[in-house]
């Protein structure tokens, strides 16, 4: 129950929000968990540019490799992606992590 809790405070954080880019992702974040969104990496790797800031709204999966520089934010995170993500030097972070250093949500790229 407790990641419950965390999720529903961090809905209920972006939906106050006037930026369209935290309303998506507390209406994603939202969803049933069946429906919940699950990005490989290889998906990452794939449509990602150089340098950017990836929001997956939900959880990573560690199918696929990283190769690119990358920062990387999501609601979870897989053991192998966790490994495979830093193995390709790319940063893990939460979504919560993002909002609090980038609250306009400029340069934000989400993967759903």
């Amino acid at each position: 129950m407790h990641e419950r809790k965390d999720l529903n405070d961090l809905i209920d954080k972006l939906q106050k929000q006037k930026k369209g880019v935290w309303k998506r992702t507390a209406e994603l974040l939202g969803k049933p968990r069946r429906r919940r969104v699950e990005v490989n990496l290889s998906k990452i790797e794939a449509y990602a540019p150089e340098g950017s800031t990836v929001l997956v709204p939900g959880k990573v999966l560690g199918a696929g490799r990283m190769s690119r520089k990358l920062t990387i934010a999501a609601f979870s995170f897989s053991e192998g992606a966790r490994k495979a993500i830093s193995e390709g030097g790319a940063k893990i972070i939460t979504i919560d992590e993002l909002f609090a250093q980038n609250p306009e949500g400029k340069s934000v790229v989400i993967l759903i």
